[in-house]
């Protein structure tokens, strides 16, 4: 998604769709831990007030999975295919 015109992005659906498995990847790895969760500490947490938001879910993702979290696999595949659809993916 780097390097793609952002309001394409986001009229796709897109940049939601990450959005969602990159928070949802974040609840799942806090619950496990035992940790307190709630959407605002996800949000916190990417610091997503960023000028950049796609470049904070690409780091947040990387974080995540260093920490351990895996993404619920078939979001991945559904924000996949929509991209290449959008032609987003080469």
């Amino acid at each position: 998604m780097a390097g793609q015109e952002f309001s394409s992005v986001v009229s796709s659906g897109l940049l939601k769709d990450v959005e969602s498995i990159v928070i949802e990847s974040h609840r799942v790895l806090y619950q496990s831990q035992g940790r307190a969760w709630s959407p605002p500490v996800a949000y916190r947490w990417l610091r997503y007030e960023d000028p950049d938001p796609i470049k904070r879910l690409s780091d947040g993702a990387r974080e995540l999975f260093r920490m351990g979290a895996e993404p619920d696999s078939s979001a991945v595949e559904k924000a996949c295919a929509k991209a290449r659809k959008s032609g987003f993916l080469n």
